[in-house]
Order: C-alpha cells, then sequence, then structure tokens
C-alpha cells in the first residue's frame, strides 16, 4: 500500500508505522488528530512529502470529526487542528504545506458537507500529485546517474518518505529501471537509524544492492573511492540553504573535499522562496533519543543532551537539485524554481 492513506469506508487516515520496521511491517489507523499527532511526533509518519500528505489528510480528518452543524464552526475547528499539526514539526515546510492547500481548498464550501468534501478531494489530490512529481524526478535524476555508481544516500527518501517512489531513492529506482547497475550505500542516520532500519529494508525488497555503514564512516569511504555520487532528500529548501537530517551538512562537505557531486532531490513543495537559513527553527528532539538505544540505556541519565533534528546545508556545497520540473545548477536562481510551479 501507499505509506499514507485515506480508509473510505471509516473516515480515517491509515499509515505505516515506520517505528516497528524492520522488524514489524504493520498498518496502523489514525482516527483522531491526537492519534495523528502523536504518529507525526513519534516518526510514526516521516519524510517531507509523507509529511505534506499527512497535513493534508489531516484537515480532511478534522473535517470528518468535527461536531458543528454550521460551516462557520467547522471551519473554526479544522483551522485549529491545522495549526496543531503544523506545531508537531517546524522544520518540515511539506507538512505547513499540505494543511494550508487542503484550508485553501474548503474556503468556497457552503456546508458542512461541502467541507468535508472539498477537504478530501484536495488531500487525495496531494497524495497523488506526490506519486507523479517523484516519478518525474526520478525520471530526471536518474540522467545524472551513470552505469556501474555506487551512490552514497543518508537518512531516507524513499517511498516511506512519500506516499510513493521515493525522491533520492525514486532517483535511484528510475535509474535502476532504465537499466543501470546503482549500488547504495546508506549511512545508518543517528539517533533514529533511519537509514539502518528503513532505506535499507527499501533497497532490499527491490533487490537493490545496499550496504550499510555507520554516519562516521562517510569520510572513509568517501576518500577511498567507494562513492560516486551523494544523493540526499531535504525537509525545507532556503534561499540560501537545504535543511534536511542532521549529518548531511557533514557529507556535503567531506563530498565537497573529494570531488563528489553532492544532489538534493526534493519537490518543488519543499521549497521556502521566500526565507533565509537563519530565519529557520530546527526541531530539537528529546534528550533520551540519545541516552537510549531502542530501550537499552547508553548514557548517564542526567548527562547534558543536544539533539537538532535537522542541519542546514549551505548552497555553495550542493552540485545540483533535482525536482519534478528538471535539475537545477548553481547558481541556483529560486525564481527559476518558483516560475515554474
Amino acid at each position: 500500500m501507499r505509506t499514507i492513506d485515506w480508509n473510505t469506508e471509516k473516515n480515517c487516515i491509515v499509515m505505516i508505522d515506520q517505528t516497528l520496521l524492520p522488524k514489524e511491517y504493520k498498518i496502523i489507523e489514525c482516527n483522531t488528530i491526537d492519534s495523528l499527532c502523536e504518529a507525526i511526533i513519534k516518526l510514526r509518519v516521516r519524510g517531507a512529502p509523507a509529511l505534506g500528505a499527512a497535513g493534508g489528510f489531516g484537515v480532511a480528518l478534522a473535517a470528518f470529526r468535527s461536531k458543528s452543524s454550521t460551516i462557520d464552526g467547522a471551519m473554526k475547528d479544522i483551522e485549529a487542528a491545522g495549526k496543531t499539526i503544523i506545531a508537531t514539526r517546524p522544520t518540515a515546510v511539506n507538512l505547513s504545506w499540505g494543511v494550508k492547500r487542503v484550508l485553501g481548498a474548503v474556503e468556497d464550501a457552503n456546508n458542512v458537507k461541502e467541507v468535508r468534501l472539498f477537504a478530501l478531494d484536495e488531500a487525495k489530490a496531494i497524495a497523488d500529485e506526490d506519486v507523479k512529481k517523484n516519478m518525474d524526478l526520478g525520471e530526471y535524476g536518474a540522467s545524472l546517474l551513470d552505469d556501474g555508481d555506487t551512490v552514497m544516500t543518508h537518512c531516507n527518501a524513499g517511498r516511506l518518505a512519500c506516499v510513493d517512489w521515493g525522491t533520492a531513492l525514486g532517483v535511484i529506482r528510475s535509474a535502476r529501471a532504465q537499466g543501470k547497475d546503482i549500488k547504495v550505500i546508506s549511512c545508518e542516520t543517528r539517533p533514529l537509524n533511519q537509514g539502518s532500519r528503513i532505506t535499507t529494508w527499501e533497497l532490499m525488497e527491490d533487490k537493490i544492492p545496499v550496504i550499510l555503514i555507520t554516519d562516521s564512516m562517510s569520510g572513509h569511504v568517501m576518500r577511498n573511492g567507494m562513492v560516486d555520487k551523494v544523493i540526499v532528500g531535504a525537509d525545507r529548501i532556503t534561499q540560501d540553504a537545504v535543511f534536511n537530517k542532521i549529518g548531511t551538512y557533514t557529507h556535503s562537505v567531506i563530498a565537497k573535499e573529494h570531488g563528489i557531486p553532492f544532489y538534493v532531490a526534493a519537490p518543488v513543495s519543499t521549497f521556502d522562496f521566500e526565507r533565509m537559513e537563519d530565519e529557520i527553527e530546527i526541531e530539537l528532539r528529546k534528550p533520551d533519543e540519545l541516552r537510549f538505544f531502542g530501550d537499552h540505556q547508553i548514557a548517564p541519565l542526567d548527562v547534558e543532551v543536544y539533539n537538532p533534528a535537522f542541519d542546514a546545508t549551505p548552497m555553495e556545497n550542493v552540485s545540483a537539485i533535482i525536482t519534478e520540473n528538471g535539475v537545477f545548477y548553481p547558481p541556483f536562481l529560486l525564481e527559476e524554481v518558483k516560475i515554474k510551479v
């Protein structure tokens, strides 16, 4: 199934619980805004494009759960829900984008029934468009990969980070579909190990050769000629930086040092055209994500912890940005991307 979808019989959100992978593949239901927010915070659903769909479906869920019989009451309910959903992960721009897009779609509704209908139709459109955008992005990005390349990636920017297909991994899937022999090196992505738990699982499911390394090994493998290209996803792209999972900036510095192309694959909805790096709030995660590994304590309980979820990679470290509208090279004129939206 898709990473996240809508159950028309129960009028609720269904998703793959990514916290259980790779040990267990389980579909869960979100019947309330509280359960959706818990799923987002706990990373049961994650990845910029998937969060865009979650934001859209969340507004639709709020519309169906609203007990108001008036359009004004229903609108207040979904607007409040939208604010709550956006607040769960402030760095990822797609989440707020999905919420705001569906809220905009219901502005022309004349009654509560239409609020629900318009919200759900727009949320489903976001999900359907995401699949097509990723397929288009994958085709553009595949042109950057040569037969025999080994590609390093960080975190998970695959179909589980999207509704389907993927961004960074979508590029690899598209290149493989073209008959190119592409291998992958996946960084584990501490502290929550999305690379080891999710990326390797995805690639092995698709029978794409993958080698797992620790994050701290990336310099070693690049210096020793084991990596031809680096491709990562993005949670927000401002005018001057790419925000992605913590550790991405380090990989970009090492890739630049060794002359290895560093590509970012992201849909246009990930671009924040109006803001700069220093205007973005970076989400801080709970300290126990570093004090524990699963259920096992690995650090003193009272040690001070700094645990940012993302870092910012300056544009000068990026070789190209791959979108559904094409591949963009330095100097990155975001107005060119914006014109094509």
